[in-house]
């Protein structure tokens, strides 16, 4: 996929002798010697990323991390020191002015923490502003209005003014404004930074279930590694104005680049970053007319399992346990249909790990099933409880090799 948005290289330095500092920056030179010794600020050094179509592309860091300015960039507001900014072939950082301003209009729009709505204008019109920039007509702008009001619930607010709603009701107003457009990308500088936490969540639940249905190309900025952790796709980190780590929310909570990274994540709910997918094993199953009790006990035996999913063609019949399946053994005329258990946990791969606690505490290894309800992993309740403690699984073939030695009989590893 060719990326929408490209960033190289790029470095941001304020002051009057930008080109000095750049150089001496190049050179090795820290950040603070070269305030100290020419008095310009480096605000970004040597960013480079790409963001591909469809995608949330978060921006990461704590104040003056110089994550603010980089979003500028993205936009022509803020003109780079050096590098490239690239929105498909435009380069940003570069081109005139006439086609920046023809690439704002038609490419990219900005959403802001303060709302920046006008108090005397209606919803609607605040909605419809830039359309107006644009030379949309009259008639035009109401009903693209209206319909980025719809996406965001505020349909019947359109004809009311600003001070008629609340501070999340206000966000939404600028979140329609800058979909009415109809913008390629979308970029948002902490857009809920100023609203109260229960807010601020239905904000965000708010932005993923229009990215579903929209699939716009964002760039969020953030200061909240949880804000940025639920919404990125993929998520960069940010420290004095430079790219620590770039990575999804999985890789960065399980392998933090550095004490600087493993500081913000160590106290992250992992369960609400990982999901049943990231867990599930490929485990073998058998059919439901072609074995026997002994066969699938055999079976379990070999891939050194406690329990195993029994298939019907391509639907789950049930699961059998080695317990019921050895007494089942024992007795002639057995069908491997009379140890079936038809009441089983099962998730899809997307479910949150911390929404498996009930499905995993039944003992029974859960099944992970696609869209089409067919079986495509399963889950070991032990495996649940390991990633969210940040331990790695254990080796179930180590664990029999030591087993056997002492005691010279298989060892059934729980599921």
């Amino acid at each position: 996929m060719k990326p929408k948005l490209r960033v190289e290289n790029v470095y941001k330095i304020f002051g009057n002798q930008p080109e000095a500092a750049l150089a001496r920056l190049r050179a090795g030179d820290s950040k603070k010697d070269i305030f100290e010794a020419t008095g310009q600020t480096v605000g970004v050094e040597d960013a480079s990323f790409t963001v591909n179509e469809g995608e949330i592309f978060v921006v990461m860091g704590l104040s003056g991390s110089g994550k603010s300015t980089l979003v500028r960039m993205l936009n022509g507001l803020i003109r780079p020191t050096s590098g490239k900014v690239l929105i498909d072939d435009d380069d940003v950082a570069s081109c005139s002015a006439k086609r920046l301003r023809e690439v704002r209009r038609e490419k990219i729009t900005m959403v802001f923490q303060h709302f920046a709505l006008f108090p005397h204008k209606t919803v609607a019109e605040n909605a419809a502003y830039g359309l107006k920039i644009k030379g949309v007509s009259g008639e035009e702008r109401r009903a693209k209005a209206l319909d980025a009001l719809s996406r965001v619930g505020l349909e019947h607010y359109a004809d009311s003014f600003p001070a008629d709603l609340s501070g999340g009701m206000q966000q939404r107003v600028g979140l329609a404004r800058g979909l009415a457009t109809n913008p390629q990308i979308l970029l948002m500088d902490e857009p809920f930074g100023a609203l109260d936490p229960l807010i601020r969540r239905e904000m965000q639940d708010e932005l993923i279930h229009l990215q579903r249905e929209l699939k716009k190309t964002i760039v969020f900025i953030t200061h909240d590694l949880n804000e940025a952790l639920l919404l990125g796709d993929r998520i960069a980190i940010m420290k004095d104005g430079r790219f620590v780590q770039i990575g999804t929310a999985q890789e960065i909570v399980d392998n933090p680049a550095g004490e600087y990274v493993a500081a913000f994540v160590a106290d992250i709910d992992r369960g609400r970053v990982f999901s049943a997918h990231h867990v599930a094993q490929d485990v073998p199953s058998v059919q439901l007319e072609e074995h026997t009790p002994e066969s699938a006990l055999k079976t379990m035996e070999d891939h050194n399992r406690s329990a195993l999913y029994v298939m019907d063609g391509k639907e789950i019949a049930g699961v059998v346990t080695y317990q019921d399946l050895t007494v089942a053994s024992r007795e002639d005329g057995a069908e491997l249909r009379d140890s079936l258990i038809t009441e089983y946990p099962t998730v899809e791969g997307g479910t949150p790990l911390n929404e498996l606690y009930g499905a995993a505490s039944a003992g029974l290894p859960v099944a992970v099933t696609d869209s089409e309800n067919r079986l495509v992993g399963v889950v070991d309740p032990h495996a649940v409880l390991a990633q969210l403690s940040g331990d790695e699984q254990p080796d179930a073939e180590t664990d029999v090799e030591e087993n056997d030695k002492k005691t010279g009989e298989p060892v059934v590893q729980p599921v």
